[in-house]
Parts: C-alpha cells; structure tokens; sequence
C-alpha cells in the first residue's frame, strides 16, 4: 500500500488514487461475509456526479467461513468463484481484479496526531505528503495490517480545524489521522481466495466505513452518524462526524449467533432455526404471543416423530437478550472510544440481521439516540433483491473505488505471499519503483 500526498478532507478522489479501475473501465468488488458472498461489477458515471450503474450481480450463500476468518479455504473459494461468475455472465464481461470487503472481530481503529515545521512558507502538495508521512510513521500495531489511514483534519498554527491546508502560510502543519487496521491472518487467508480465483487484489475495505459510504446522506456525515453493520458472523460499526471517519470496532457477535440460540432454545436443527427467525422472529412482545404456536421441528426427520410447538413468547425471550447484548456491547465500545458524543444523535442499522423485526426501536432504546434502516444510495442499476440493508457494504464499497474519500495511502495492503498480482504491477518494476521514487520525492 502506497502513502499518498493529501487532498481535503472529505473531498473525492479519482479512481487510479485508489488502486481502481479508471472511470471509463468495469469496477468489481467482492464481500466475503458469513452468510453469503456477493459480487458487484460496476460501470462509473462519465462525471463524479453521475450515479454508479451496477452492470453485474452475483451472490451466493457463503461456506467456510466463521466470524470473518476462513475455516474451509476449498468452500470459500467456491463460493467466491460461483458469485464472481454469475455477476460476469449478467454484465457480460469478465474483471481482473476486486476491492474486497472485510469485517471481522480484529477490526479497530487507532487516532494518530503528527506535525511538521514549514518555517512560515505556503503549505505545498508535499508538505501535506510529508505530514502524512510523519503521521502514519507513528503507528505501531505488531502482527496488524493497516487497510485505511484517512486524515480527519489539519492543523495549521493554532488553528487545528482546518480542511485543506494547501496555499495557507504556517510555522507548523499537523494533521490528525483515523487508521484502521486488521489482523494479519484472516486478511491473507481472503487475499489467498482472490489469488486462487486468479484475481488481483486491488485495495481492502472495512465493511462498517463501506456501510457508511452507502447509506448515510451528507448531512449526517458532517453532523456525525453511527452505521452499525449487523452481519451473520459479527456486528461492526463506524462513527462519522465532520464529513470523515472518526471511529471504528467490531465485536464477535452477529445474526448467526441469534439463529444458534434459537436453535438450541427450542431444541430445532439450524435450517429451522432461521426459518423461524426469518418468518416469526421479534424482540417486541405482543398481545397474543402466549397463545400463537410455532412449529418447531425436532433433531430426528422420523416421520412418526410428532413435530413439538413453542408459543411465540418462547422465541422472543430467546431472541432479544442476544440483540440486547449486542446493541449494549457497540455502546460499551463507543463510550470506550471516547466517540459516543462525536457518533452524534444518529444510528443507521444495516447488514441481514437488522432486518429482525423490532431490531431498530431496541436498538433507539439501548442507544438513546434516533435510529433508521439504511441501504443502498446513489447506485443504479440494482434489482430489488440487492437493494436492501444486507448489500449496503458491498455497494458502499463501489463508492469508495470510484469516487470515496481521498485517503492517505492506497492500493492493496502489503501481505506477502497471500497476495500475487497476475497482471502488469509497476511497484515491483525497477521502472515502477523509480517511478514512485519520483512520485513521492517530487
């Protein structure tokens, strides 16, 4: 991954600043989550005004994986090249390469402040390179790979808000840096999937700062919105506030874990279990709930075994402790972070799981902020089944390849051997290396 020389905070970049296809070319970007693997292929507007058409979607139900690390590599690989192939086919033409998204329990972010001397001289491209360079040179996360570092702010003299710095006179430039970063492992395992689907690895993208991109308006990035990502294996959210990133985590609980608990509650295999959290699943009680019966298949298919019932009150004391817990632990999280004031009055709910009926006025109540289902915006071309809560990350991350925040490096993370580019890669050139030599010296 390549450090990058600046730009405003807030303000969009081209496609080549962030390791993608240029504006004219397809754009594909993979999610690899635990319930399903899905695949957008993208054609950009002709100018960033333009809505991004979706020309190609692929999904299909994801295997070996479990809470964003793989279990089975040959299963996920499968999955992987089924959606890829089924979005080429609807787009009719094939990619080289993929953004992927990634979400995972390891995912956190890190605040960093730096500054440098400019001796009261306008503040030029290079200086905020440098800054920038100063600042990331400070984080220090042994055995983690850093996948965003995205400036929130500079400062020049004593004024630390500053949105572009560029052509202002200043003694001194700071600047303060959000980096997000991963654990090392689960990243190579997923690059090694996109090798072996004979792909190049483009950039990686958090899942909760992707969320964000795709469902959150402008007024709520500036006056500070938490996206909170309900996945099947992990919950992860993201704070924005003054139009950047401001904050990130995860913890190692998602939709999954509902379904489990319900499995075992009411003693029914697990293709049951989330059928019935599908079609009658709830954390909000109602009048009827002691008298309205639920089916609930038992372990054994005998026939002449009799199927038992539950009351519908059963499964909704199941479900909502596990959605309490959740909620409770994201809010634990952020108060953590010191960024529960900054995520503002706002909550956006995405991902499957936050599709579970009620799920949004229990989150309001657990959070004591204002809270709404998001999902995808800005993108055209999306049928309905893709339109929802649970694509929101994978379409999040089509904006962030083709018209996101300028960030301060970008490219694909460095992972060694897990990562193998089959085409053309200037970096490891010796032309491509005096290139980027030039590049950041002048």
């Amino acid at each position: 991954m390549t450090i990058e020389g600046g730009g405003s905070v807030g303000s969009s970049s081209k496609a080549s600043q962030t390791g993608a296809s240029t504006r004219p070319g397809l754009v594909g970007v993979l999610d690899v989550g635990a319930s399903k693997t899905a695949c957008f292929i993208a054609r950009p507007g002709a100018t960033p005004r333009d809505a991004i058409r979706v020309a190609g979607v692929g999904h299909q139900s994801s295997r070996g994986l479990r809470a964003g690390s793989i279990v089975d590599l040959d299963a996920t690989e499968s999955a992987v090249r089924q959606a890829i192939e089924q979005a080429e086919r609807m787009a009719g033409a094939s990619i080289n390469a993929v953004t992927l998204n990634y979400c995972g329990p390891s995912l956190r972010a890190k605040k960093i402040r730096a500054s440098v001397a400019i001796n009261g001289r306008e503040v030029t491209d290079r200086d905020v390179k440098r800054v920038l360079k100063t600042a990331f040179s400070m984080w220090q996360e042994p055995g983690a790979i850093p996948i965003h570092a995205i400036p929130q702010r500079y400062g020049v003299d004593d004024n630390a808000d500053v949105r572009d710095p560029r052509g202002m006179f200043a003694t001194r430039l700071g600047v303060e840096m959000c980096v997000v970063c991963a654990d090392q492992a689960p990243l190579r395992n997923l690059a090694l999937v996109v090798d072996r689907c004979r792909l190049d690895l483009r950039s990686i993208v958090a899942t909760p700062y992707a969320a964000g991109l795709a469902a959150l308006v402008d007024d709520e990035m500036h006056l500070g919105a938490t996206v909170i990502d309900m996945g099947a294996g992990s919950t992860s959210f993201a704070v924005f506030c003054d139009g950047a990133l401001a904050h990130l985590g995860a913890i190692p609980y998602g939709g999954q874990h509902v379904t489990n608990d319900i499995a075992r509650g009411l003693s029914t295999p697990m293709a049951a279990a989330e059928r019935i959290k599908s079609m009658y699943g709830t954390v909000l009680d109602g009048p009827d709930d002691d008298f309205e019966m639920i089916d609930c298949p038992g372990m054994c298919d005998d026939p002449g075994i009799r199927t038992d019932q539950a009351p519908r009150a059963v499964l909704t004391s199941v479900i909502r402790p596990r959605m309490e817990e959740i909620f409770e632990m994201v809010r634990a999280q952020l108060e953590q972070g010191g960024v529960y004031r900054d995520a503002g009055e706002r909550v956006v709910l995405v991902g499957g799981a936050s599709q579970l009926d009620g799920a949004r006025e229990l989150a309001a109540r657990v959070l004591k902020k204002q809270v709404r289902l998001g999902r995808p915006l800005r993108l055209s071309g999306l049928g309905d089944a893709v339109n929802g809560a649970g694509f929101a990350a994978t379409a999040g991350t089509l904006h962030h390849v083709i018209d996101g925040p300028r960030e301060a490096m970008f490219g694909a993370p460095d992972l060694g051997e897990g990562a193998r580019n089959h085409h053309a890669n200037n970096g490891s050139h010796p032309v491509g290396k005096l290139w980027n030599w030039l590049r950041d010296n002048f």
